[in-house]
């Protein structure tokens, strides 16, 4: 099931005329939306199933442009005010990293100008362009895939998620941690402490430190900290039994999770990719696949929509589920 919650903080943080646009939108497909962009002396843009649509001054969503509403500077600055709340120095940080993340989950990416300070990025200012990203949870989304990720003495395994650009990996990561953190009862699973690495605030969407998404009552959330440094934090403050991550890239990223394992602690986390064979093209990502550090791979398109698993393999690449499978779409396995 879908979940908005709040969802009325998110118009607030629209600006006046823009949210009124966005509520002439009917319903049940305002339920669909998943951004809504913003861009000064631009059409007002929202995106509906991986599909970007104009919205017109009547708020009928269409595909031409030449109706759309167009977005004024007026707007823009009235939009950096709703959404820090008249406090840019309360949001300083955020700012730097290009986003702010509303109550109930909400994450406004923005552009504008860069300021400098040394080489660092120190604020943006002439805001320009908004990107209202509408926070989703889908309950239930990991339900069919526990199996494959749980072993027969209620352990976990260390587990990578690889995917293309949105294709519902954090969707699924996030349903994971609540599923591990609260237990499973069909599966006799009991919860364990998860620890998750939210960098971007997109795994529990935290607001003032507080996660606006369900991510499990044994969870414990770094908000906006560095994947490299967060989970090593954890390991050594708050004893997880399983590290939570998105998006790892970098090298030090996998230095870090060498040193997780290396504790005894299970890692499950994501990349982006269409298949193994992309993270061995990598040079500091293939050892993670040479040296077995995951013992599944869970790889996801976009085929039947976000969130389609193509395949999940183990470590030596043998097949235990073929797809495309997509909860709700297909036949359950």
């Amino acid at each position: 099931m879908n979940t908005r919650k709040n969802f009325e903080e998110l118009l607030a943080a629209l600006p006046p005329m823009v949210r009124e646009l966005i509520k002439k939108i009917p319903p049940n497909l305002l339920e669909e939306v998943e951004e809504i962009r913003l861009r000064a002396y631009k059409p007002l843009m929202v995106y509906v199933g991986n599909e970007e649509k104009f919205v017109s001054m009547e708020g009928i969503v269409t595909s031409s442009a030449s109706t759309a509403y167009i977005v004024t500077k007026e707007d823009c600055e009235k939009a950096f005010q709703l959404i820090s709340k008249s406090s840019v120095y309360a949001f300083e940080e955020e700012i730097r990293n290009g986003y702010i993340t509303l109550k109930g989950g909400y994450r406004v990416g923005i552009v504008g100008k860069c300021v400098l300070e040394n080489g660092y990025i120190k604020t943006l200012k002439n805001l320009s362009g908004y990107n209202y990203r509408i926070t989703k949870e889908i309950k239930g989304a990991a339900e069919d895939i526990l199996k494959y990720i749980l072993n027969f003495s209620g352990d976990v395994y260390n587990t990578l998620i690889i995917s293309p650009p949105q294709c519902g990996k954090t969707t699924l990561l996030r349903d994971i941690a609540r599923f591990i953190s609260d237990g499973i009862d069909f599966l006799g699973f009991k919860g364990q402490k998860v620890g998750i690495v939210d960098e971007r605030s997109e795994i529990a969407a935290c607001h003032n430190g507080i996660p606006q998404n369900d991510v499990g009552m044994r969870t414990d959330v770094l908000d906006g900290c560095p994947k490299a440094y967060g989970m090593i934090m954890l390991i050594r403050s708050m004893s997880p039994k399983v590290v939570i991550t998105d998006e790892i890239g970098k090298k030090e990223d996998v230095e870090a999770i060498h040193e997780v394992l290396n504790a005894g602690v299970k890692v499950i986390t994501t990349i982006h990719g269409n298949d193994i064979e992309d993270l061995i093209k990598k040079p500091h990502l293939k050892d993670i696949v040479s040296l077995k550090y995951f013992e599944r791979y869970i790889i996801l398109s976009n085929r039947l929509g976000a969130g389609t698993v193509e395949k999940i393999v183990d470590e030596n690449f043998d097949i235990l589920f073929k797809g495309p499978y997509k909860r709700g779409k297909t036949k359950k396995w």
